[in-house]
């Protein structure tokens, strides 16, 4: 019974070892996908060496060909295997001695086209790592340049790191709140960067407008070197003007503190004169309104030949100018104001000289007209 399980089992392993290469040989796969990346060198890269993402095999080299200044380096990976069409390709280190292998980078995160078989990496894409014996050389040639060949030969370097370690001797804390310092004004640069870019933006357009406007800005400055040269000129005049403006605002102010108490007395009454000339500015307007007709009236009066006003007396009509004015300037008065006393023009008239009506030497009533007053004849 055991013998014929073991033959069944035996017979299925079989089968099944049949079937998988049968599948291997005769089931269609996938072409693996062919790229090209081009290097600077290939220190440690082989054909056989691997294709990685995320240090993960996922192909290998197939073939490494120098170009001149570059190397051609095929590369082959499984079609399976999704890797970004903008992808970086690096040559990495795993340890120092081992072989090196080529690193595709970033990982495909399900967005955006993938590498097919005949893209390319251009060199631009690609990198190396720095060599070993490179870093020796560099430090190599540091110190011979800084060494007794090179900068320390009169032993200037030696005195340089002496004078320096002598100034930061003790200088430890001041240095650190330099850099501290340095730091955050870096970071207010950094944080105002977009009001900084602003400003070179407009500063920019201001001076496109300028350079747009060249014509008038050279005649600007030029009519501003002329103006500059006069005042230059002139230097002495305006030094002199400038001293004597001086001297008088010194008499000025002397004056003003010798006679503080007339000047503001002066400053009052000129304000009531003023307020009664507003007051009356309507009778102020009719008397210039009349006053030239009334002027050229007297002077059509007046007869040169016998140097007398001559006038027409009406008999019929009272002969009072003292009433005629002041009717006139109640009528012309500001309405609120005050209206004037016709007493004192009454007053005014009684202290003129009496002249007989008819004349001087006519004997009679007295005549308070116009005529009459100054010695017209009717």
């Amino acid at each position: 019974m055991n013998g014929r399980w073991k033959r069944w089992a035996a017979l299925c392993s079989a089968l099944v070892l049949v079937a998988a290469l049968a599948y291997a040989v005769l089931w269609p796969r996938p072409e693996p996908v062919r790229v090209t990346a081009y290097f600077p060198r290939t220190v440690g890269i082989y054909p056989g060496s691997d294709v990685r993402v995320l240090g993960v095999r996922i192909g290998e080299v197939k073939g490494i060909t120098p170009e001149g200044g570059r190397v051609r380096v095929e590369l082959e990976y499984d079609a399976d295997r999704e890797v970004p069409a903008d992808a970086q390709a690096a040559i990495i280190n795993s340890s120092v001695v081992s072989d090196r292998y080529v690193q595709l980078l970033p990982v495909y995160r399900g967005d955006g086209p993938l590498l097919r078989t005949g893209d390319e990496i251009p060199e631009s894409r690609t990198a190396v790592p720095v060599e070993l014996d490179r870093v020796f050389d560099s430090l190599h040639t540091t110190a011979e340049a800084l060494g007794p060949k090179g900068a320390n030969k009169d032993g200037a370097l030696s005195r340089l790191l002496g004078v320096s370690a002598d100034n930061l001797d003790g200088q430890g804390g001041n240095l650190h709140r330099t850099v501290e310092d340095l730091s955050a004004a870096v970071t207010t640069l950094s944080d105002g960067r977009t009001d900084l870019f602003g400003t070179v933006r407009n500063l920019q357009v201001f001076t496109a407008a300028l350079a747009a406007d060249d014509k008038s800005v050279r005649s600007f400055n030029s009519s501003l070197a002329k103006v500059a040269g006069q005042l230059a000129g002139e230097r002495e005049d305006l030094a002199a003007a400038l001293k004597n403006l001086g001297t008088a605002l010194g008499d000025v102010s002397a004056f003003v503190k010798r006679n503080k108490n007339s000047l503001t007395s002066n400053v009052e009454g000129l304000s009531k004169v003023t307020k009664v000339l507003v007051t009356q500015r309507a009778a102020l307007q009719e008397l210039l309104e009349v006053a030239p007709t009334g002027l050229s009236n007297l002077n059509n009066a007046y007869n040169p030949s016998a140097g007398t006003l001559d006038t027409r007396n009406n008999a019929d009509q009272a002969q009072d100018p003292a009433s005629l004015l002041c009717s006139v300037l109640r009528t012309t008065g500001d309405e609120g104001g005050r209206n004037p006393d016709c007493r004192e023009l009454r007053d005014l008239f009684d202290s003129l000289p009496e002249v007989p009506q008819g004349g001087p030497a006519v004997t009679g009533t007295v005549d308070r007209t116009l005529g009459g007053i100054l010695g017209a004849r009717a």
